[in-house]
């Protein structure tokens, strides 16, 4: 068996990360990373405004909703199954007195 390949391998190109101070350079207040692997990429984080903060608590409430609305449903599904049960056992209790 080949024992190469539990070990981890090196990536081909490492990422430039570019220090806080000379982020200026690149962008004014936003914080920027220059990655080069073959294509030279930015990618610029900035600060989360209002709007962006309000869009991320809509999603995760639409998530929630979507998660409660599926557990209801499956609860929902349950509950003839469970009324076959108990009048299942309510006439097989009256069968054998």
């Amino acid at each position: 068996m080949n024992d190469d390949i539990d070990r981890p391998r090196r990536p081909a190109a490492e990422p430039e990360i570019i220090p806080p101070g000379r982020a200026q350079a690149f962008g004014g207040t936003r914080s920027s990373v220059y990655v080069s692997s073959g294509v030279a990429q930015r990618i610029y984080v900035g600060p989360l405004g209002p709007i962006g903060v309000a869009i991320i608590l809509l999603i995760l409430g639409l998530l929630a909703a979507i998660f409660l609305f599926t557990l209801l449903g499956a609860v929902l599904i349950w509950i003839p199954f469970l009324a076959l049960l108990v009048l299942g056992g309510a006439v097989v209790r009256l069968l054998r007195r």
